[in-house]
């Protein structure tokens, strides 16, 4: 819910055009949404919250870049691991019409997700479908063919904001599923770099709230062996999204409201 509430703050109160133009993303919270951030205003306008919100509205956007890209060389299948309140299904562009997309998350948060999705009016994509699979249980592989993913056809996989909060061994099983599927599939995962020492205070307020809620990051990777965990389970082009490169991107074609990233957290991998 924190992570679509800063995707809505986005809309509501950065100028355009928008690193990510996302209009159901406050209409999904509810009617409320937007009272409750304007009210919250000096919050959701601190140093903290800017730089949260910019690294959440720039990763779902390389993403959906990338899926686009993707969807050009036949990409058929769409998996958002984690998928939490995210958009994408409910405001898919015409090119997307013809995938499968498919949202794996716990069932309870799906739950509630579907819940806002009817009290909004949304209509239910006819392309869209929920998988609730439990990795104590059974492999990400087995869970998606358990819920009719096919292991033919090349399949685009979105596992953003996860990987810091899962053993190293659970991340390494996870990206063998994926490399199970064909030639041209591809996975856009973030990480986090271990601290820097004198971290950003905001860093440090967001490591300590996660560890508070019982949920802590337990794993951090610098790129480079990143790119070995990616290598090693046989992915075979890697683009890190380097700070430089997002702020062209980005950044500078827009006002200088929010801080570009100064680490590399985002890469995409194509088998």
């Amino acid at each position: 819910m924190a992570t679509a509430y800063l995707r809505a703050a986005h809309q509501l109160l950065d100028a355009p055009p928008r690193i990510l133009d996302d209009p159901i993303a406050v209409r999904l919270l509810g009617n409320a949404a937007s009272q409750k951030i304007h009210g919250e205003i000096e919050r959701y306008q601190s140093a903290a919250a800017k730089a949260l919100r910019s690294h959440l509205v720039l990763r779902s956007r390389f993403t959906e870049d990338r899926l686009g890209a993707a969807g050009q060389r036949g990409v058929t299948q769409y998996v958002i691991l984690g998928a939490g309140f995210d958009t994408f299904a409910l405001r898919q562009p015409a090119w997307a019409n013809s995938m499968m997309i498919l949202e794996v998350d716990h069932l309870g948060t799906q739950t509630l997700k579907r819940s806002h999705i009817a009290d909004a009016g949304l209509p239910m994509p006819a392309n869209l479908a929920f998988a609730d699979i439990d990795f104590e249980h059974e492999s990400l592989l087995d869970g998606l063919l358990r819920n009719n993913i096919s292991l033919a056809e090349p399949t685009f996989f979105s596992w953003l904001g996860v990987t810091m909060y899962l053993q190293e061994a659970a991340i390494v099983a996870a990206l063998q599923s994926i490399a199970a599927f064909p030639s041209g599939s591809e996975v856009v995962l973030t990480f986090l770099q271990p601290p820097e020492s004198g971290a950003e205070a905001a860093s440090l307020q967001l490591a300590a709230r996660v560890a508070a809620s019982g949920e802590p990051f337990v794993s951090y990777f610098e790129p480079e062996a990143m790119a070995a965990r990616l290598t090693n389970t046989g992915f075979t082009r890697l683009e890190f999204l380097l700070p430089e490169d997002a702020n062209a991107r980005y950044f500078k074609p827009r006002p200088a409201d929010l801080p570009a990233p100064r680490r590399t957290g985002i890469v995409s991998a194509i088998r």
